[in-house]
């Protein structure tokens, strides 16, 4: 399994009750796809810019997609790439997840008349990889957990990482995570100023 699907895997397990904004969760993934290609040394960081290193195959498609962007000119900084490939990347996931069987529709009734379905994790042994990883406090996997705001008893402050170049990825996640959210809190400003002038105008 790769940090990515990884990373999927335990963010489905442990946001039942406050699910993950779709867009954090695919620039999270980006960060974790960029991750596994400086371990995989099909990229390098000179500073915060990627750097295509060997290439070869990767048996993970969305993985090998991923390492394919990487090797697009000009070479982009970690946070700009993490823009760029992580739009709609959460959906991508989830998608190769249940095409893989990951992944099932749960169907339930509402109401009377309508029937609605919701995506769930089958016990698998990818899921039981994931939690293992989880429960080592393994730092990469924690790290990206922590950015997205997940929180357990394991789950406390940003952990740290040796490597300067995982450390730089995680730190542009972040930072990206931080944007995204000031952005949200503008536009959610920007309504409620609107909808304040509609009253004051009398609709």
């Amino acid at each position: 399994m790769t940090t990515p699907r990884d990373l999927l895997i335990i963010a489905m397990d442990m946001t039942s009750s406050r699910p993950v904004e779709r867009g954090d969760l695919s620039l999270a993934l980006a960060g974790a796809e960029a991750i596994d290609l400086l371990d995989a040394e099909a990229i390098t960081l000179d500073g915060d810019h990627i750097v295509p290193g060997y290439r070869r195959a990767i048996t993970d498609r969305l993985l090998d997609e991923a390492a394919a962007l990487a090797r697009q000119a000009p070479y982009e900084s970690v946070g700009d790439w993490l823009w760029r490939r992580g739009r709609g990347l959460s959906a991508a996931y989830l998608t190769a997840l249940e095409a893989e069987g990951q992944l099932t529709r749960q169907r339930h009734r509402r109401w009377m008349f309508f029937r609605t379905s919701r995506t769930v994790l089958v016990d698998s042994p990818a899921r039981r990889s994931a939690a293992n990883r989880w429960t080592s406090d393994e730092p990469v996997l924690a790290a990206l957990v922590a950015a997205l705001g997940i929180r357990d008893k394991r789950t406390g402050d940003f952990p740290s990482v040796a490597d300067d170049a995982v450390a730089t990825v995680l730190g542009a996640v972040n930072d990206a995570l931080s944007e995204l959210a000031a952005e949200r809190q503008r536009r959610a400003r920007r309504r409620n100023e609107a909808a304040a002038d509609n009253v004051r105008r009398g609709y």
